[in-house]
């Protein structure tokens, strides 16, 4: 196996501000308490291509429902190697679990993006059985496989990233 990645934390102060974002009705201790937990992201076994993310906080998800999750966690990947992020299978498979981007991407030079290369995740229940999904604090419900890409011979790229999401069309 090739070892081309770190995940880390992100600072405690940028988590603090894109978490109360999301989670307004959060005290600031509450949230530190939260980053202090934070679990980076593993595989569940040596056989395993995707690594886990796990939810911050207790996530509860009516059918229909959209949740948007600072997970707290940034990845220093190698140059020619990408992130990408699915729901955890079985998640999508009993509760149809969607990524709102439906495949996240994650690239290299995200990580020193302006917002610290924080990676976030957009969720929605799309039940069509009208089943409410509970996600656990600590529990999985995100994975990540790093693969490898090529470019094209003419490629002549040398622009650079200025910010996070959205920040490559720009």
């Amino acid at each position: 196996m090739k070892r081309i990645a770190q995940f880390e934390k992100v600072t405690k102060s940028r988590f603090l501000e894109d978490f109360a974002k999301n989670f307004p009705d959060y005290k600031e201790e509450e949230i530190v308490h939260i980053y202090e937990n934070l679990k980076l992201p593993q595989r569940a076994t040596s056989g395993s291509a995707g690594y886990d993310f796990y939810a911050p906080v207790t996530i509860n998800l009516a059918p229909g429902q959209i949740c948007t999750i600072p997970t707290g966690i940034r990845v220093k990947i190698d140059e020619g190697w990408v992130l990408k992020l699915y729901p955890r299978s079985g998640l999508g498979f009993k509760y149809r679990l969607q990524l709102n981007n439906t495949v996240g991407i994650i690239d290299s030079d995200y990580y020193a993006s302006d917002n610290e290369g924080h990676i976030f995740a957009k969720l929605t229940n799309d039940t069509k059985e009208n089943k409410s999904l509970r996600i656990e604090v600590g529990q999985g419900f995100m994975q990540g496989i790093f693969v490898e890409y090529g470019i094209t011979v003419d490629d002549e790229v040398i622009e650079t990233r200025n910010g996070g999401f959205g920040s490559t069309t720009k």
